[in-house]
Parts: C-alpha cells; structure tokens; sequence
C-alpha cells in the first residue's frame, strides 16, 4: 500500500487525507503546530495516523507521495530533503484533480478571485449544473471529490496552489489580474510570482480557454513572451475585442463562437469598475459552459458579493461604514478608494508585505479626508501619507479605530476599512478583522 504523507492537518490536509484513504494510501498527516479540534476529529473518525507539533522525518521520508499544504514554503528544509530524494511533492488540487472527470473553471488573480469565483459559481448554480465550488474558498476541493459527484467545479486557486501542479488542467482558466503580492514567497522577484500565476495554462490544450483582463499590462507582456496553447478571451473596459468581453457606451458584450450576450451595466448587483471587470470574467466562463443568456442576466442581477469585500455593514448619522478587510494589499485598496464617491475616512495597516503605497497617491488626495492607521506598525504610512491628509491617527485595536472614525466622520462621509495589508499582527486573518469591524460598529 503506497504512503500517502500530508504535511499540514488544516482544510487541505485533512481532506487530501479522506481523498487519500478512499483511493487505498495508507495516510499519516503531520502538522508542525497544533491541528485545531475539528479536523483532529475527522481525522479521528476515518480512523487515520496523524501527529501534531513536530515533523517525524524517520517516517516523512519513507513517503511515495507527499501533499504540501499551501502554507508551506517550498524552501523549507524538510521540502527541498523531500525533492532532492526524489519523492513528489503536489498541492492539494493536483491531487484531487486525478480523481474527478469533471469540468474544471479554475480562478486566480492576486485580487478579484473570490468574487468571480462566487459569481462564477452563481451563474452556473443558477443554470441547474451540479457544480461544486472549492479551493482556496470553502470547502476543500479533495474533500469535495471525495463525498460527491459534481459534473463542475469553480476552483479558486491561490499561486501558493499552483506551485505544486504537475498535470492539473482546468478546461477554463481565469486570470483577473496580477499585481505585485506574496513577494517574500517568491525571493522578491516579481517574475516568480507572475510565472507561478500562469502555471494555471501550463497545462492547457487548444480545446481549452483562458480569460484574462487584457487592460494588465504584466498580463498582456507575459503572454507576448510565452505564448500558451489555449483559445484567448480577454475582456476589458478600455478597448474593443472581437472574442471575449468588453465595455460598449453602458453595456458588457461577451462575444463567444460568434455569439454575443449583452448586459447593461446599471443592472449588476456588484459595484465599482473592478467587479465590472469580475462580472465579465465569470460571465465569459458561463457563456462558454451554454448558460442560458436570460439565466446569466438574471444572476449578475442579483448575486450578494462576497463577504469582507467592499461590504456595505451599517449606515449611522448618514455615515456609511464598509468592511474591505479583504483587501490584504495595496492593489485591492486601489480598487475600494476608486470606488468611493464620498468623502472618505479610511482604516488601514497591518502587516506590511513589502507594499508601495504611492501609486494610491492620487486617490487619497482627491477621496481621503482622514486616515485611521489601526497595526503594531504604521511607520510607512505615516511617512507616505503624513503630509498629504489633514488628520492621521494611529490606533493598535478596532475597536479603538471605529471609535475615532465614528468621532470624524461627518454627515455624507464614508468610513472604509481597507487595509492594504495582512491581518496577522492584530487579528487571526482577514475574516476575523472584518468581524471585529462588523461587531465595534454594531456597538457603537
């Protein structure tokens, strides 16, 4: 019996391990930390070896197969002793992927990803398809496989995912965007990072389709470079494109096989040029899986965005506060101060990522009229953005930061969390923060 080795006891571990022990491995997880209670319970219940706080390399090393939970680097010594010994090293959807025959929609980006993983998986939901969704959101994606027989899945699949594929190929790729993120992952070199975002075409034929946003010029320059074998549909909002999606006066036209579906633009539930941007990616992949045009236009209408992202929580005093804490770097802030037509007093910081916040310079001149910095280390901001708004505060708890918020905002205004920046100095994630938001606001 082969011996199926997990390193990491989280989502993707735990249901690589269900997966696995259906498919006849023998398993043994290992989790340097502490497996939380649930998944230890699972584990329990399929009856299989895991161990926590420690790696025991005696047994790591006699592994046919290993699943690397995405968290982990691949620089980590016990990884790079793994691969020097020959033993294969995959991510969680590669593994999964050999067991399922189903169409595969897969979504990266470094943001939008989940909104147009959500909306993808609407649309199609919406068109009667069995169609799970999974990946870096929800549900595992081996789990899924394991427990149910989707004719689809809607993956979104983080660089971190796509490091560790070998033959997975989704039959639809989607690239929202890519902008610098995860840099300490990748040495610093923003081209190992763009590269391991194409992975998701690597393996794709000319019976398969990737849609990306052809307004990115890392995009566009990549492409250029390192042609891909599968068919191309771009959409944008600056220009025209004969297949794909575009913006015409106050319409999407997505083109497909010489058949177009339009969409006015005034009738999308999600708002802001960048989920314009989103609504065409997903609805390109909806066209081109035969959703019905009146199914599609009906769902854009009205599917609720995802959670965290530029979700609007409560309006107080003719103040309306909106929870971005998703928006984990400086890209993702770009898109929620663009959005803002009111004046703005914006919560930012966090756990900087090697972020340049200057190219958010002419949007806080023209949107910001006071920055709340809420992180145990606000140095950069306060230098970028010192001079430029008339009040900077520093805070280092939410609660404290939706206190002065609530104490500047005036009539009109609008408070936006959007911190540009990781969670982890203050808060267990992105989620927690944004929770955090939800619930100082309701105790106001």
């Amino acid at each position: 019996m082969a011996l199926l080795v997990i390193l990491g006891g989280g989502e993707s571990g735990v249901g690589t391990a269900i997966l696995g022990k259906q498919k006849g491995y023998q398993i043994f997880v290992s989790d340097k930390g502490a497996i939380k209670k649930k998944y230890k319970d699972v584990l329990e219940h399929f009856e299989i070896d895991w161990e926590e706080g420690q790696h025991s390399q005696d047994r790591i090393f006699t592994a046919d197969l290993v699943m690397k939970s995405p968290g982990i680097p691949d620089s980590v010594p016990l990884v790079v002793q793994l691969v020097k010994m020959g033993v294969p090293v995959i991510s969680e959807i590669e593994f999964a992927s050999r067991y399922t025959d189903a169409t595969i929609i897969g979504i990266t980006g470094s943001n939008g990803k989940t909104t147009t993983t959500m909306l993808t998986y609407h649309l199609l939901k919406s068109g009667g398809y069995k169609v799970g969704m999974a990946g870096n959101i929800g549900d595992s994606f081996a789990k899924m496989v394991a427990e149910n027989d989707f004719d689809y899945y809607v993956l979104e699949i983080s660089s971190f995912q796509l490091d560790g594929i070998v033959d997975f190929r989704p039959h639809i790729a989607v690239i929202t965007n890519i902008t610098p993120d995860h840099l300490d992952r990748y040495e610093n070199q923003f081209e190992n990072y763009i590269a391991s975002k194409f992975r998701i075409a690597k393996n794709q034929t000319a019976d398969d389709h990737l849609i990306f946003d052809a307004d990115n010029e890392v995009i566009m320059q990549w492409l250029q470079e390192h042609p891909v074998k599968s068919k191309l549909l771009p959409f944008s909002i600056e220009r025209s494109v004969a297949e794909g999606a575009y913006l015409k006066n106050k319409e999407i036209q997505i083109t497909t096989v010489n058949n177009t579906l339009t969409i006015m633009t005034d009738t999308l539930a999600l708002e802001g040029k960048h989920n314009l941007k989103n609504t065409m990616a997903a609805t390109t992949a909806a066209k081109l899986v035969g959703i019905r045009k009146e199914t599609i236009r009906e769902s854009v209408m009205n599917f609720q965005g995802a959670a965290h992202r530029l979700e609007k929580v409560l309006k107080i005093h003719h103040v309306q506060y909106i929870n971005d804490s998703k928006a984990t770097n400086v890209n993702a802030t770009y898109y929620a101060l663009d959005s803002m037509s009111a004046p703005t007093v914006w919560i930012v910081g966090g756990v900087d990522k090697g972020n340049d916040y200057r190219e958010l310079m002419p949007l806080v001149r023209e949107k910001v009229k006071a920055i709340i910095c809420l992180g145990l280390d606000n140095t950069k901001i306060k230098e970028t953005f010192g001079n430029v708004v008339d009040l900077l505060v520093e805070t280092f708890a939410m609660e404290e930061a939706v206190k002065v918020a609530y104490k500047i905002a005036e009539r009109g205004d609008t408070v936006l969390l959007s911190p540009a920046c990781a969670s982890f100095d203050l808060f267990k994630n992105y989620e927690d923060r944004g929770n955090q938001f939800k619930e100082a606001i309701k105790n106001l």
